[in-house]
């Protein structure tokens, strides 16, 4: 690969991470944000097993929003179906209930 080659090829990259600048930062916000949610949601099930309405009250969020991170936790083995509350399962913290 010449110079000129070189030269064009690292220019061009510069160019595209110019063009997507602002698509990395929105995604970087939404990575922080989740982030976040995530730890408030593991603080809230730290001493004892809450329902997902309980938990969205708790923090602040809409109670779909908190199902889905709910949801992810679960299937990465971090939180735990407990028993049934009314219409709603607890949920707890994997390693709280070994």
């Amino acid at each position: 690969m010449s110079q000129t080659e070189k030269t064009e090829k690292k220019e061009a990259m510069k160019k595209l991470r110019e063009s997507r600048k602002h698509i990395i930062k929105a995604t970087s916000a939404r990575v922080k944000e989740n982030r976040k949610a995530v730890k408030a949601i593991k603080e809230q099930l730290q001493d004892e097993a809450k329902t997902i309405p309980e938990i969205a009250e708790a923090i602040g969020l809409a109670s779909a929003e908190v199902l889905w991170f709910v949801a992810t936790l679960k299937k990465y083995g971090e939180i735990v179906e407990g028993d049934k509350d009314g219409g709603y399962f607890r949920y707890g913290l994997a390693d709280a209930t070994s």
